[in-house]
């Protein structure tokens, strides 16, 4: 046997794989699958940015940059944290990744020694908990109530914080469920964190523009005035502009987190690909950027909204409205425990492969993300798909006894 590192006992096997694996078989065998997996918009790029791309490329942008990446693309980041974030981060305040994931790996790389605990409110992106092992990190759950939106209050977190607390991880609005903190739920946690000097925070904030029914989002570095200098903000291209395969995340923060990140970076990828960098500069400072995002973001919230009027009619299951993202996150718990065409349903993964199986819909268990008798499902597809999926779905449930 060829022989592996240790540290690959400590990551899991994504119980979700056997049923996308599932879903691409019986797609390619020609089975009309809706798929309600996806993690990313179902828009393409908008044409600027794709030009802004083609014109580095014709320039001859295909060298070497620096790392973490091209001046004028630190400074298009910096000026947005400033303009739409109020925070006040300067070029050497900010660093670029291979995309969200890839920016989060190496702050937790970065950060975290062995044995510190990060504390990781439930549910979450699946990543989290891997990536925070690998790094040598302890994860600390702390499950947010469906009765309450699912968002955690600060009596839980106070309580979680112990003298090994490092990180305290928010994501807000959320993958997998859609829900958001308003600006004051998150000042309560804030005042929390200002409490314990020895807790930094990872806000990651990518789905910051897909927000609905007249939310408001707030950066949570700017919602004490002690966590500017202990706050990593993550921020991405891939959901606001349609740009998931061009792998552009980003990170702002103190310098010395910055500075010890770039280290890694000089010696992992040292950059992102060259000609993407000044597209991505470009997605950031026209302002047919931000019109692009309001036209998706629209056609989202009425996705989300009906997706959830219909998920919520179903017998016997309940759904948290989405406040942002692209996520409904139902509870299909009333059905655990019974039998759907000679197949028992014990937890959210049987549940999805039955799904799956028997009436040909893609859905994500919510296993990994700390919730067993919950699915996940995306609104970044067709109202003609969501409509053709649920009505399947209710007859799934039709068969369950």
């Amino acid at each position: 046997m060829f022989p592996l590192a240790d540290r690959m006992k400590l990551v899991s096997e994504s119980i979700t794989l056997a049923v996308s694996a599932k879903a691409n078989a019986l797609k390619k065998a020609g089975v009309d699958v809706v798929g309600f997996g996806a993690g990313e918009p179902d828009f393409d790029t908008p044409a600027f940015i794709k030009d802004a791309a083609k014109a580095a490329l014709d320039r001859g942008q295909t060298k070497y940059t620096p790392t973490p990446s091209i001046p004028e693309l630190k400074a298009a980041i910096a000026e947005k944290f400033n303009r739409d974030n109020h925070l006040p981060y300067k070029p050497e305040q900010i660093t670029i990744g291979a995309g969200g994931k890839h920016c989060l790996y190496m702050a937790f790389m970065a950060v975290l020694n062995a044995g510190d605990e990060v504390i990781l409110p439930a549910p979450y992106w699946v990543s989290y908990p891997e990536q925070v092992k690998l790094a040598g990190g302890v994860v600390k759950v702390i499950k947010g109530e469906e009765k309450n939106g699912f968002k955690i209050t600060p009596q839980q977190l106070e309580a979680a914080i112990t003298p090994k607390t490092k990180i305290f991880l928010i994501n807000s609005p959320s993958n997998p469920a859609g829900h958001m903190y308003s600006p004051a739920e998150q000042r309560a946690l804030a005042e929390v964190i200002a409490r314990h000097p020895n807790v930094i925070v990872f806000s990651d904030e990518i789905y910051e523009k897909l927000v609905y029914d007249g939310n408001q989002f707030a950066s949570f570095a700017t919602l004490h005035p002690s966590l500017i200098e202990r706050t990593l903000t993550f921020n991405c291209h891939s959901k606001s502009f349609a740009m998931t395969g061009w792998r552009v995340g980003y990170i702002g923060g103190p310098k010395a987190a910055i500075d010890a990140i770039n280290k890694l970076q000089s010696q992992m990828t040292s950059h992102i690909t060259s000609f993407c960098q000044p597209a991505a500069a470009t997605a950031l400072s026209d302002p047919r950027g931000a019109e692009s995002i309001e036209q998706m973001r629209k056609q989202f919230e009425k996705r989300g909204k009906h997706m959830w009027e219909r998920l919520s009619a179903l017998p016997k299951v309940t759904c948290v409205r989405p406040q942002g993202a692209f996520y409904c996150f139902p509870n299909i718990g009333a059905y655990i425990g019974k039998r759907a065409g000679g197949v028992e349903i014990t937890d959210a993964v049987s549940f999805s492969a039955a799904l799956l199986e028997q009436n040909h819909v893609a859905v994500v268990p919510g296993n990994d993300s700390g919730f067993d008798d919950h699915v996940r499902l995306s609104f970044a597809t067709s109202m003609e798909q969501i409509d053709k999926g649920i009505d399947r779905i209710a007859e799934f449930l039709k068969t369950i006894g």
